[in-house]
């Protein structure tokens, strides 16, 4: 046996034959992850509260049989597992679940007027991992090569806004859960998560509220890499920490995609 190293060939679709389930994947940052899932070479099931976007989404993808979309409410015990076992029928197999849902508007009332069910609201993206990955654990243990969970959470869990404190606390249990759940499931399945700054999601929104984006030169200007970050940025990422090829030593992990913004300096 030679001991020279090798050199591997690159593979351009390091998700080919694997199934990735996308929760809050119609819009945003979740439509740009099942874009760059299919082009990856992967086929994607999306869970979504909006179901005219969800059908916009396999209307313009026009994959065929390479896209599922389905009403999901990850807050819905019942919903997710009906969103699991319509992605197992549809494809007979999952390979990656990437936790996306989640209330877009960080504000709230101040704290002492905040309400217990709307303090519980800003929790779902935590409580729709835990519902999710429950679900999707017993598919996700037997891929082949692994299973990959990819948890988005935010910059949020590490600094904030005044009242921000629901989506702050969502946010930074996210990044616990998903450090924890790496140590129970590991070697079998990977778990990380991606902390996304500012993302200009406007253009990656159902047909019917879909815009361009209104940013100025001192909204990009800010950012050290010199723009607002799009979705595409949190995608590609995603599609890296979902292949085994690329990421089969990483678990446990946070990635902050922010342009830089939590390095910076911040004083006026």
């Amino acid at each position: 046996m030679s001991l020279v190293p090798e050199i591997t060939p690159w593979n351009p679709q390091p998700l080919a034959g694997r199934v990735v389930l996308i929760t809050g994947g119609a819009q945003g940052i979740g439509r740009g992850i099942a874009q760059a899932v299919l082009g990856a070479g992967g086929r994607v099931a999306i869970g979504d509260l909006d179901a005219d976007a969800g059908q916009a989404c396999l209307r313009e993808w026009g994959r065929g049989g390479d896209a599922l979309f389905r009403k999901l409410d990850v807050a819905s015990e019942r919903s997710v597992a009906a969103m699991v076992g319509a992605t197992l029928k549809a494809f007979g197999r999952l390979d990656g679940l990437v936790n996306n849902a989640g209330p877009p508007d960080p504000h709230v009332p101040p704290l002492d007027q905040l309400d217990l069910r709307q303090w519980q609201a800003r929790l779902s993206s935590l409580h729709g991992a835990f519902l999710c990955s429950r679900q999707a654990l017993p598919a996700l243990r037997q891929a082949q090569d692994g299973g990959a969970i990819v948890n988005i959470a935010s910059t949020r869990g590490h600094q904030s806004e005044p009242h921000s404190e629901a989506y702050a606390a969502a946010k930074g249990g996210l990044l616990a859960f998903t450090h924890a759940l790496a140590l129970s499931e590991g070697p079998k399945v990977r778990v990380n998560a991606i902390s996304p700054g500012w993302i200009a999601t406007e253009a990656w929104r159902g047909p019917a509220r879909r815009r361009a984006p209104k940013l100025s030169r001192a909204d990009h200007a800010q950012h050290p890499a010199g723009r607002v970050g799009t979705p595409q940025d949190i995608a590609t990422l995603a599609v890296q920490l979902l292949a085994p090829a690329l990421s089969g030593f990483v678990t446990g992990q946070e990635f902050i995609v922010d342009g830089g913004m939590t390095r910076k300096m911040q004083y006026a």
